[in-house]
């Protein structure tokens, strides 16, 4: 059976629609403020999802704004947090991330933005009974997904531990160096002041008076 132009166009919106997920990292800079925009239908249920990677205290200021500019979620210098909502309204929807009030320090951001219910398996959308291998390729989805997920988390905190682990070890060394050149000062200016003490002085030559 071959559908309309139409309504083969209005199935691919609705599949479209169905889910969407926005999930991405970015580098977000002192003194700086970042918003990313997106439109969502009404009760439309959706899940925010950040976590500072590396960068100052590891902390950010979010906001998320519905189409009438009213804020539904806020977090003042937070490291992560995991928010879900309904949309009560149809429109653009915004999510800040603030670092106005850093004066140096850059932060990297990650944040996962999911809108609407997650999308069936192929060929079991029907609302018949699942069967039972229906039911175990639904069960490993899920599985497999929440695998992904842990996996995602996982990659963040290695990022984060590497980032800490690299900014101790360049304290260490500068600490490091720092010690061995003043080390060396006070070697060389006791060495110094050795070989005064131990110098042979010459006579001096006076004159008489006649």
């Amino acid at each position: 059976m071959v559908l309309p132009g139409k309504s083969l166009l209005c199935l691919i919106a609705l599949a479209v629609v169905e889910v969407a997920s926005v999930e991405l990292t970015f580098e977000l800079l002192d003194n700086a403020k970042d918003c990313f925009y997106e439109v969502i239908p009404s009760n439309t249920s959706c899940t925010l999802e950040f976590q500072v990677v590396t960068g100052g205290s590891y902390d950010v200021d979010v906001t998320l704004q519905d189409p009438r500019k009213e804020i539904i979620y806020r977090q003042v210098k937070s490291q992560f947090d995991s928010h879900t909502f309904v949309t009560q309204n149809q429109g653009e929807y915004a999510v800040c991330f603030s670092n106005e009030f850093s004066t140096f320090s850059h932060k990297l951001v990650y944040m996962d933005l999911q809108v609407g219910e997650e999308a069936p398996l192929p060929g079991m959308g029907h609302s018949t009974v699942m069967t039972q291998m229906e039911a175990s390729a639904d069960t490993v989805h899920k599985a497999l997904m929440s695998v992904a997920d842990f996996q995602t988390h996982h990659r963040l905190r290695e990022a984060q531990g590497r980032k800490r682990a690299e900014d101790l070890n360049e304290r260490v060394f500068w600490w490091s160096l720092i010690e061995t050149i003043c080390i060396l000062s006070v070697a060389i200016g006791q060495v110094c002041i050795l070989k005064n003490f131990f110098s042979e002085k010459r006579p001096q030559a006076y004159q008489r008076l006649g």
